[in-house]
């Protein structure tokens, strides 16, 4: 249903109230007002020379500029040589005298015709010029994760040959690993958010020129300044280097020497790595990564039976290995390409677990009864104990924060909770109206951030996906598409995002998958021969997991080119 506040269908509101509606307009101001408004309007500003009129009696004259020298004239001229509106006074005085004046219209229009250009440009090729930079850098701090892991585990092979006799000598590289590891994806993170807070200037800027060029008030036009400069100079890109391990064969008497060295490693910064993204294809464009299309046809890659009872959840803790949960306490561990089992943890309360999740270090989250707990080294840590609350969804953030949709005891309220290890940090529960942006009830409720930092809470009570920014501010809710490819209601329940900042849900009723944008714009359905979608994640080659509640099987799905 449209809010009728905002239907274009709807009569005019008050502009100070929000409620009544229109009869009155002060032409000074440009505010739409009802009857009772007018008094507090005027009282707010009385140095102003308030004309108030009937609303069908408005005019449609702009507001000039204020006179910096003459208090309460209006400029209507420009003088190019001094660089400042001037008014009629300002003109008699013979202090422009010789200047070259132009009219304040021509030239507000001619700058609104360039931050307009400079909008378009940031909008459209600086801002997902930085988009790609920054799935860049992810791809390559996962690439070094798994890299890092081959490495650990070559040394640890090479360590078991040798026995009790270089346990110590293990040890030591293993820990210049893991202190070179750290190094660098610490200086790779702190690229990366460099990156992201860029990003966000950028999308303010950008939000700060569309009011400016809309606003019938030129003087708030005439203050708006475009950086726009700036973010062409694009970031340093940083290039880790690996070191390698040489093995040696063994000699008692030259352990410590022979065992085998760590090479050197080194990040370097290339001050060209990145170019600007453009329409039209380009050699240079190979450097950067490509914006990925949907497919026309999603293809069905693999099915892995997990033998659950119902299924629930999927996590991808690699590209090539998937956590699982379903109705009992087991949480179990698959190699994708096997299709086997490598690995079975149960929770510690014994109940079965209602979300999961896997963190940037690859340990294993999950959520159940009262607590949120993680998995290291297969010993199960208590993180967040809740009281009067029961949590559903969790999900572990770009930042390492925890993220926690929570419903209370007596089933009236739901709220999603941010997370620092076990210190609650922010809460998100109302609109800026103070009305819940959550449905209440015992329904479970799934949980994710995206790459722009959006939080996305799949509502099935509701049959809606809820997107706040990160502050918690409504973004937009997505209601669902029609035709369904079964006409059913719109069910959400497992929710996931990609790199290229889509949103997945999944469609339990209509046995499909929605993809819409990070604005909220549907895209397509992915309908492959679905039972019951559940469940969902994504790896970072284009591929979606799918978690069927109908056949308990998890389904691989290739969906972008």
């Amino acid at each position: 249903m449209m809010d009728p506040r905002t239907s274009a269908q709807d009569v005019i509101r008050c502009d100070l109230c929000e409620t009544a509606v229109v009869q009155m307009h002060c032409d000074t101001c440009l505010v739409n007002l009802c009857k009772a408004c007018v008094g507090e309007h005027i009282s707010t500003d009385e140095s102003k020379d308030h004309k108030v009129v009937k609303f069908q009696s408005r005019k449609s004259t702009p507001l000039y500029p204020g006179c910096t020298t003459h208090e309460k004239q209006q400029s209507v001229m420009y003088c190019k040589q001094c660089d400042i509106p001037v008014c009629i006074s300002c003109i008699e005085s013979n202090e422009h005298l010789g200047h070259e004046l132009s009219k304040i219209l021509r030239v507000l229009d001619e700058k609104k015709e360039r931050i307009t250009k400079e909008r378009n440009e940031l909008n459209g090729t600086i801002y997902p010029t930085y988009q790609d930079i920054a799935s860049d850098v992810q791809n390559r701090m996962s690439q070094l994760e798994k890299e890092y892991g081959d490495l650990s585990t070559a040394i640890t092979k090479h360590g078991e040959d040798w026995h009790r006799e270089i346990d110590k000598l293990v040890k030591k590289l293993k820990t210049e690993v893991d202190e070179i590891k750290n190094t660098q994806l610490q200086t790779l993170q702190k690229h990366l958010d460099e990156i992201n807070k860029t990003m966000s200037d950028i999308k303010g800027e950008i939000d700060t020129i569309d009011i400016a060029t809309d606003t019938k008030d030129l003087s708030e036009l005439f203050s708006v300044t475009s950086s726009v400069h700036i973010y062409k100079n694009l970031p340093e890109k940083i290039m880790p280097s690996l070191p390698k391990f040489m093995p040696q064969k063994i000699h008692k008497e030259e352990l410590f020497k022979l065992f085998g060295i760590l090479s050197s490693s080194s990040l370097t910064s290339v001050k060209h790595g990145y170019s600007m993204k453009t329409t039209q294809k380009s050699p240079e464009a190979g450097s950067s990564p490509l914006v990925k299309q949907l497919l026309d046809e999603p293809e069905t890659v693999t099915t892995i039976n997990t033998g659950y009872r119902s299924l629930y959840n999927v996590a991808c803790l690699s590209d090539e290995d998937i956590w699982t949960s379903g109705s009992d306490s087991t949480m179990k561990l698959y190699s994708i390409s096997q299709g086997s089992l490598l690995k079975s943890i149960k929770t510690k309360s014994g109940k079965m677990p209602s979300g999961i999740a896997v963190t940037k270090s690859g340990d294993l989250v999950y959520s159940d009864d009262r607590t949120v707990n993680i998995v290291k080294n297969e010993k199960i840590e208590k993180v967040i104990r809740l009281q009067n609350w029961k949590p559903y969804g969790v999900c572990s953030t770009s930042s390492g924060d925890l993220l926690v949709i929570m419903e209370s005891d007596n089933d009236r309220q739901t709220k999603v909770v941010r997370y620092s290890g076990s210190t609650e940090k922010q809460t998100i529960q109302f609109d800026d109206k103070r009305k819940p942006l959550y449905s209440s009830g015992p329904y479970y409720r799934y949980i994710t951030e995206n790459r722009n930092l959006d939080i996305c809470v799949s509502d099935i009570a509701a049959g809606a996906v809820v997107v706040v920014n990160q502050a918690g501010k409504l973004r937009f809710r997505y209601t669902g598409h029609t035709p369904t490819p079964k006409n059913e209601p719109f069910r959400p329940v497992g929710i996931t995002t990609d790199s290229q900042s889509h949103i997945l849900t999944a469609d339990y009723d209509n046995h499909c998958v929605h993809i819409i944008d990070q604005d909220g714009q549907f895209l397509r359905y992915i309908d492959c021969g679905l039972s019951d979608p559940w469940g969902l994640c994504t790896d970072t080659i284009a591929n979606l997991f799918v978690a069927q509640n109908g056949n308990k099987q998890v389904k691989k799905v290739k969906y972008l080119q």
